[in-house]
């Protein structure tokens, strides 16, 4: 039996017994089998990323093709400040302390702990030196937009601003959502 004509018998079979579906229910059937390969990505997750895979052939000395040339993240070598991010009683936004200095390679540590709304820490990129924005980018982890933390909801959450190979400077920084109510601090890394 040809091809078409087992796929005719078994339409006319299925028009016969009621398979036959709706337009209607066809149409849903499509909608919701394509959300489901959307929704799962339909790639092949064991894939490698090429411009991954040809970084790490490079032969030593070399720099691999596809390979960033830019500032890699630095580690904190050095203590640890930690900062408040806070509501006083008065109902002002502001870091607690504001102002800190450390030495290159240091770390300030974030802490959301009132507020009743997000906070972030965030500097204005248009006001780091190039070289120093560079490296403060490459240090900052998981930036919402250039050298700008993810915004912290909860008390407790915290955001962590490696200053490892930072050159010597003042840095203003703020929170985006509180910087016209004045919450801003500097960080002088000496």
């Amino acid at each position: 039996m040809p091809v078409f004509e087992f796929v005719n018998s078994f339409t006319i079979r299925g028009v016969l017994y009621g398979w036959r579906l709706s337009v209607m229910t066809r149409y849903k059937l499509t909608i919701f089998a394509t959300a489901m390969v959307v929704a799962c990505g339909g790639g092949n997750r064991g894939a490698t990323d090429s411009a991954a895979t040809a970084a790490t052939a490079a032969a030593p000395g070399e720099t691999p093709v596809g390979a960033s040339t830019g500032p890699q993240p630095a580690p904190i070598i050095g203590q640890t400040v930690e900062g408040k991010m806070l509501q006083d009683s008065q109902g002002n936004y502001r870091f607690e302390p504001a102002d800190v200095t450390i030495k290159s390679g240091d770390g300030v540590k974030f802490v959301m702990v009132s507020g009743g709304t997000a906070h972030n820490v965030a500097f204005d990129p248009a006001q780091i030196p190039a070289a120093a924005k560079a490296q403060l980018s490459a240090n900052m982890q998981q930036q919402v937009s250039e050298l700008s933390s993810p915004m912290m909801m909860n008390p407790n959450e915290t955001y962590t601003i490696s200053f490892g190979n930072m050159p010597a400077g003042k840095y203003e920084y703020h929170c985006t959502p509180h910087l016209a109510m004045g919450m801003r601090g500097t960080i002088t890394v000496q």
